[in-house]
Parts: structure tokens; sequence; C-alpha cells
């Protein structure tokens, strides 16, 4: 079982992200934030079932799909870290 580890960027963004639905809805930012979360949670028993990140030549950064937002991280050893979490429209810089 991995550990996950969020790193101080990835939680800024998810606030961001929480902050922009929020504008509009705050019970939709409540629960955007806590399916991010549980997606996360399955990581720790199935680390790889996210997809490689194609920007990366690192076959331990992948990414997971939450409602056109990609959810970034790298599986090192013994834990995972949760690297960033952005739109999809956006790039990517690693």
């Amino acid at each position: 079982m991995a550990k996950i580890k969020w790193s101080k960027d990835s939680i800024n963004d998810l606030k961001e992200i929480y902050k922009f639905i929020a504008l509009d809805s705050p019970y939709y930012a409540k629960l955007f934030n806590d399916r991010v979360f549980e997606m996360v949670e399955h990581l720790e028993l199935f680390p790889e079932m996210g997809g490689q990140v194609p920007e990366s030549d690192d076959h331990n950064v992948r990414d997971l799909i939450y409602k056109g937002y990609r959810i970034i991280y790298q599986i090192k050893e013994g834990y995972l870290e949760i690297i960033t979490v952005l739109h999809g429209s956006k790039l990517l810089k690693l």
C-alpha cells in the first residue's frame, strides 16, 4: 500500500479550483474536492491505475482525469506524490 503525499503546489492548485467552482456553486465545489480526494485514495491500493503522462518520458509520472481536470502524480519509492491538479486545457510544465 502506497502512502499519498500532496505537494504544496497541488494543494494550492486544488484550493484555486475550489474557489473558481464555488463562485457559481459552493455545493459543486465541495463535491468536486471530495471526489478528487476519493480518486486519490484509490491510488493507495492501485498506484498504476492512472495513465502515463504523454508530456513525460518517465513512466512513473501518471494522471487521473476527473471532470476535465488532470491529477498528475508520480510513483516514488514507498509513496506517491500528487504533483499538480490542473484543467485539461492548460499546458503541463514538469
